[in-house]
């Protein structure tokens, strides 16, 4: 099976690209900012320094490590569902469900290391690029060394392949839980029910986002920006076990917007209808960066320009002198977790989007015109951009209307739309994009080559 997943991986090497490039920008993340530990151990560094460098590992990459495993775990459950075919296939010949999920297993850690070593300049250098910020903001002292060491190379490294290693095995286990036969049918007939694992997991993540925002309006009501301790967390959360329930959302909002696609689109809305009835899971997948992307980059962003507002509160634990350093902090998070997550969005929509060249030939090959495919993946894209521009916003919510309620006593926070607006066409700008960018390329291939390849 060993030689089996090193096959895989050359005979493969586009299906592999998508995970490949989620583990790398998930061990540059971790890695860069668990150098401010290593810069924080180093000979000279003072205490004010060493502890903002501190917290910055700590806050930023602890968030950062969340989205990362997140992002890497459900980009291997997408890869490997869309192997369905072949682990159907090797199971019909003999292949016991142990042989499967190591070949599925090995070729995943393979990966892993390679996406790890390559991550190394790019995380060294984020590092240093984030400490000369910190520097310029007078935040840290001058004098500060940068290291890039032990702390650096064990958590970025391991955990990037724990994530890794974790998705495929998960992964693995559904995929090869199936009979020869049961998989075999599998491959055009996807699970329309969440697994109750899934479920809880969502309403655990549903309640601990909202717990945040409560907490935020209650506990730290006139508390100043202490109260930013809760509600930041609460709109990451929230929208995680959002992006969780992604099949459930994205076979709602379908059902609002079946009508009017069918209307508009002609034969390409109908076909973009069925198609995300009959793909819930795959389009879940897609969906999850694009509901984190807007709920985090709301949720964070209207924060703090509420904060910016606002008055001081006499009853903040925080020194005056440091609420510059926390609007630092909270651009770095954001700027960091919508980064990556942008890229997902990308990442995960071309990979969804590529892996259906054979399903255009075929729909070429009986008399649907290019214009025709790229009209329905239009579509496709128009409900995933809907759903996670809805979803994410609500999302946000638990952060934004607590946060304004604890600060200005108002329900509604007084700041410009222009930063909603903004995240709104961001996200549905890359989704669209990443949908009819990977479909123009995929339908380029004759269509007979795209079927028989």
């Amino acid at each position: 099976m060993i030689q089996l997943a090193v096959r895989s991986l050359r005979h493969r090497t586009g299906g592999f690209v998508a995970s490949f490039l989620s583990m790398f920008l998930g061990a540059t993340v971790v890695m860069a900012f668990a150098a401010m530990l290593d810069t924080a151990g180093g000979a000279g560094v003072d205490a004010v320094s060493e502890e903002t460098l501190t917290t910055m590992a700590m806050v930023v990459g602890g968030w950062g490590l969340v989205i990362v495993l997140f992002a890497v775990v459900s980009t291997m459950t997408l890869s490997v569902r869309q192997r369905a075919g072949e682990v159907a296939l090797l199971k019909s010949v003999g292949a016991t469900p142990f042989q499967v999920g190591r070949m599925i297993v090995g070729e995943t850690a393979l990966v892993a290391v390679a996406a790890s070593l390559l991550a190394l300049p790019l995380a060294a250098g984020g590092g240093w690029v984030l400490l000369e910020m910190l520097k310029e903001t007078d935040q840290v002292a001058p004098g500060v060394s940068y290291a890039f060491g032990a702390a650096a190379l064990s958590i970025g490294i391991g955990v990037t392949m724990l994530a890794a290693v974790g998705g495929a095995a998960v992964a693995a286990r559904r995929a090869t839980k199936l009979r020869a036969k049961e998989a075999m049918t599998a491959v055009t007939i996807e699970q329309a029910k969440m697994t109750r694992k899934r479920t809880v997991a969502a309403i655990v993540f549903l309640a601990a986002g909202l717990n945040c925002g409560i907490l935020t309006a209650t506990v730290f009501d006139g508390k100043g920006i202490d109260a930013m301790q809760t509600a930041g967390q609460a709109s990451i959360w929230f929208s995680i076990g959002l992006a969780l329930f992604g099949p459930v959302l994205v076979r709602a909002v379908t059902a609002v917007l079946a009508g009017p696609l069918r209307l508009l689109g002609g034969t390409s809305g109908y076909l973009a209808v069925e198609n995300v009835r009959r793909r819930t899971q795959h389009m879940a997948g897609a969906l999850m960066p694009i509901i984190l992307f807007t709920g985090i980059a709301t949720g964070t962003l209207y924060m703090q320009s509420i904060e910016n507002s606002a008055p001081p509160a006499a009853a903040s634990s925080i020194p005056p002198e440091d609420v510059a350093a926390i609007e630092t902090l909270n651009l770095v998070v954001v700027g960091m977790l919508s980064v990556f997550a942008a890229i997902m969005v990308i990442n995960t929509l071309v990979a969804a989007t590529t892996y259906r060249r054979r399903e255009f030939g075929q729909q070429r090959l009986v008399g649907s015109t290019p214009p025709q495919v790229l009209s329905m993946v239009g579509m496709e894209g128009v409900v995933l951009a809907a759903a996670g521009v809805l979803f994410g916003s609500i999302g946000s919510i638990v952060t934004v209307i607590p946060y304004s309620l604890a600060r200005t006593g108002e329900l509604l926070p007084d700041t410009t739309i222009g930063i909603y607006l903004g995240i709104v066409s961001v996200a549905a700008t890359l989704t669209l994009a990443s949908c009819l960018g990977a479909a123009r390329k995929a339908i380029r291939v004759p269509a007979v080559q795209a079927v028989t390849a």
